[in-house]
């Protein structure tokens, strides 16, 4: 099998993955409001996606200064924990109640069990298939709890706003890589792990290096570039050079280390990597959608209900993501959020245009004019 095919195998498994944490997600939005999980009062209020954008701010840097500082044993600890949290609700709301045992109830003590058995998988084996199982649940959850608690107009706020966040922290600042590098690090569920080949472990992995941890600057000239150089920057440096200054480059190719001639023939990833946010984020319109729109059809998305524009949502993603997934094929990274985000939104509103709703109401404005 190519590397062509692999790649296009391992799209097609990220595909499924959103699929089934947008399912997921709708799937759960009863069983969390039945279960009390609704604690925002005024679900319509765009603050609250405020104070939590807010929040991912916050968050954010202080994850920045934890791993700029040595403090990675800690983070892996709570990102762990925060798992194991998530992963509770999620079954709470999945398993039966199946009686008491000793005045004990029986469904209590399974749920914790799988909770705390997934979090002793991420310590002690975070191979990538615990790392994908762990992100399938929480973004489900996540993705749930979101949706019942953010009305229309607070999750397409948080979408608009993150998007543009994301776009600015991963080609402006470009921390966002940064941190991504360091939580990848540390093997825990804060991304999708899709192997390329049946081989591949993310236990003994290296990570993809960022450009901007190298104090190495880029040469633009082709004059400047040289086999030796290109052999002192590595393969990982080699796709931040520009093709075309590349091309105009003398450069003895049987001279090269086989890692940086592979990259410069377009290099053969091991593994496909996607955030687990970029998953969550937009499911939260989704969820939302199908939890407070109540005019219009419904659709049956693999035996589970669907507002119609909560099922545009969820193909609007898709789309997004088919988009991204070809850019990120090219070999260099990309804000997953614009593309995803921006899919969501206008599938969205497709759906509830389609629906009957005004635009006023389709936007959540209504209760504001």
């Amino acid at each position: 099998m190519d590397h062509r095919t692999r790649q296009l195998l391992a799209s097609g498994a990220v595909l499924a993955i959103f699929c089934i944490v947008q399912l997921g997600a709708l799937a759960l939005v009863e069983p969390f409001l039945e279960g009390g999980l609704q604690g925002t009062q005024d679900t319509s209020n765009p603050g609250i996606s405020i104070a939590y954008i807010v929040g991912i701010l916050v968050a954010t840097a202080a994850m920045l200064g934890i791993i700029k500082y040595g403090g990675q044993n800690v983070l892996r600890l709570v990102i762990i924990f925060a798992g194991v949290y998530v992963t509770f609700f999620v079954f709470d709301a999945l398993v039966p109640a199946l009686g008491t045992a000793g005045g004990i109830p029986v469904q209590d003590v399974l749920v914790l069990a799988i909770a705390l058995g997934l979090g002793a998988a991420l310590y002690l084996y975070p191979e990538w298939y615990v790392i994908d199982t762990a992100g399938i649940i929480m973004g489900i959850g996540s993705a749930g709890l979101f949706g019942i608690n953010f009305g229309i107009l607070p999750a397409l706020v948080l979408l608009v706003v993150l998007a543009v966040y994301d776009a600015i922290s991963v080609y402006g600042t470009e921390h966002m890589l940064t941190l991504a590098s360091g939580m990848m690090e540390m093997r825990v569920p804060v991304v999708f792990v899709v192997p390329l080949t049946r081989s591949y472990t993310f236990l003994e992995s290296p990570m993809p290096d960022s450009i901007e941890d190298s104090d190495d600057t880029l040469p633009t000239d082709p004059e400047e570039i040289d086999a030796t150089l290109l052999n002192e920057l590595g393969a990982s440096r080699v796709g931040g050079i520009d093709s075309d200054v590349l091309a105009d480059a003398n450069i003895d190719i049987d001279a090269l280390d086989d890692d940086v001639r592979d990259e410069l023939d377009g290099g053969e990833r091991d593994a496909l990597f996607i955030g687990l946010g970029d998953a969550v984020i937009p499911s939260v319109l989704v969820a939302s959608a199908a939890f407070f729109i109540d005019t219009g059809p419904t659709v049956s998305i693999l035996g589970i209900n669907a507002t119609l524009p909560a099922a545009t949502a969820m193909l609007g993603t898709l789309l997004g993501l088919s988009v991204l997934l070809w850019l990120v094929s090219k070999g260099r990274a990309h804000a997953g959020l614009p593309l995803l985000n921006g899919g969501t939104i206008a599938g969205y509103l497709i759906g509830a245009l389609l629906s009957g709703l005004t635009l006023a109401e389709a936007l959540g404005l209504e209760s504001f004019l």
